[in-house]
């Protein structure tokens, strides 16, 4: 089993994480840049940044990119994903100690990251990096586990063979981590429809990326393998299955 440690659990899934994750909306930046009227060629800070797939968003938009990554795997992997997509450059640093100047970005966001920050300690880095105001933005994607009956039986396998995946799932819970973040209640929230088709070695990924699931040489991992197959074989339509996710961000100023 896992222990929760954030900056090294993910080290021994890299290439799963960067080939099955899923993505983030492209409508996420000029979302952002709009609601909190940031400036063209803004510089953001993406605090825990992984392989990251949360910066494409924001390159394609023109603004720069810092990704702040203290796992050395997933941060080589994010330089290796974003070479020659835009403005970006990653630092080691984690969100309680990014290692930015002072008063550096014009925008701080997290995606699957903010809840494991000590969120005093962070709340104190972001509001030291950022130029005034004080703008952030903290992001989910959070996978439809109930609407269809694949996303049922796939919950259920997570359920199943997940070493600590009730612990982790309630980790994901936006609702104990955004108003502390902010300092205050009053942050906005959008959400936006994000659908995913994956064929069956991308399912595979998707599981394998994630922390609390079993890997390659696990005694429970062959029988999670035929579980899968029969889930895919199940539902898949032209060699593909669906697989919805909701990203809600939630949005504002970072009070003092």
């Amino acid at each position: 089993m896992h222990d929760l440690n954030p900056t090294q659990r993910f080290t021994d899934r890299v290439d799963a994480y960067a080939a099955a994750r899923p993505s983030y909306p492209d409508a996420i930046a000029p979302l952002l840049a709009r609601e909190l009227g940031l400036p063209g060629g803004a510089t953001i800070a993406d605090l825990g940044c992984g392989t990251g797939l949360s910066c494409v968003p924001f390159l394609r938009a023109g603004f720069v990119v810092i990704g702040v990554e203290p796992n050395d795997a997933m941060r080589t992997a994010g330089e290796k994903l974003l070479a020659g997509q835009g403005s970006f450059r990653a630092v080691n640093g984690q969100a309680e100690s990014t290692n930015l100047p002072g008063a550096s970005v014009d925008l701080v966001i997290a995606a699957q990251a903010a809840h494991w920050f000590d969120l005093p300690r962070a709340r104190a880095e972001a509001l030291r990096i950022l130029r005034k105001p004080a703008r952030a933005a903290l992001i989910w994607n959070d996978r439809d586990a109930t609407s269809t009956a694949c996303a049922r039986e796939y919950e259920g396998l997570l359920r199943e063979f997940g070493n600590d995946y009730e612990k982790i799932r309630h980790r994901h819970a936006a609702e104990g981590t955004v108003a502390p973040y902010f300092g205050h209640s009053a942050y906005r929230e959008a959400q936006l429809t994000n659908a995913t088709s994956l064929d069956f070695p991308t399912l595979i990924a998707r599981v394998k990326s994630s922390s609390y699931m079993p890997q390659e040489g696990a005694p429970t991992y062959p029988a999670l393998l035929a579980k899968l197959r029969a889930l895919f074989d199940a539902h898949q339509e032209d060699g593909r299955i669906g697989m919805d996710y909701v990203t809600r961000v939630f949005y504002g100023e970072i009070a003092p």
